[in-house]
């Protein structure tokens, strides 16, 4: 911190803030549920094999009123024990203008079940693996200065993800995947003067349940 402290959280609990009611509740403001979007490009005449940009626009909180083991140094003094997490006597931490994770994923699919004519494929498995970038707005509160971040990349991230891809009329088709992944904030609060000379490092695992509506272009 700037002030001199330099402290580590230790299995420190989070949530998620889902607000899926928030897309037809409030449809102009779409950015407020968690969300995730992608654009591909196959890379073969059998369309099996592809490339994607993929953006997660995850919500990461740390829970309130737990109670977190602390180490390091606080106010000039040495730290080793239990302190509960409240915004105004000790921090908060959030990522939930998007934990914000941009990456580019190899994907590969293969058929599991055809159309009764076997013209096409109706029912698909697909697997992906990918890494990027973390680009969040992080809003961070320490003993009840608030200080809310500009974007900027902050990190990076890995994941694998596989599920099912069912081929709808019209080239559209739906696609549940379950995702898993590391993503680590090496400078989580960017270097600006809203950040006022503070900085946060940070490394989490996550699973992801991911239902995705397309459309496929074959040319």
């Amino acid at each position: 911190m700037s002030n001199g402290d330099d402290f580590t959280l230790h299995h420190a609990r989070a949530h998620d803030r889902g607000d899926f009611d928030g897309i037809y509740k409030e449809p102009g403001e779409v950015s407020i549920p968690q969300y995730n979007y992608r654009i591909g490009l196959y890379l073969n005449k059998q369309f099996t094999k592809s490339i994607e940009i993929n953006f997660d626009h995850a919500k990461y909180i740390v829970t309130d009123g737990q109670t977190v083991h602390v180490t390091g140094t606080i106010a000039g003094q040495h730290v080793d024990g239990d302190s509960i997490l409240n915004p105004q006597r000790f921090l908060h931490y959030e990522h939930t203008d998007g934990a914000n994770w941009l990456h580019i994923n190899y994907a590969e699919q293969r058929a599991l079940l055809k159309t009764k004519s076997k013209a096409r494929d109706l029912l698909r498995v697909i697997y992906k693996a990918g890494a990027g970038i973390n680009i969040p707005r992080t809003d961070f509160t320490y003993h009840g200065d608030r200080l809310n971040n500009n974007f900027h990349i902050a990190g990076y991230n890995v994941s694998v993800e596989s599920g099912l891809r069912l081929y709808m009329l019209n080239g559209f088709f739906l696609e549940a995947t379950g995702k898993t992944g590391y993503v680590r904030y090496i400078d989580a609060l960017a270097n600006t003067t809203t950040a006022k000379g503070n900085k946060a490092t940070q490394g989490f695992g996550y699973i992801e349940g991911i239902v995705t509506l397309g459309y496929e272009f074959r040319f």
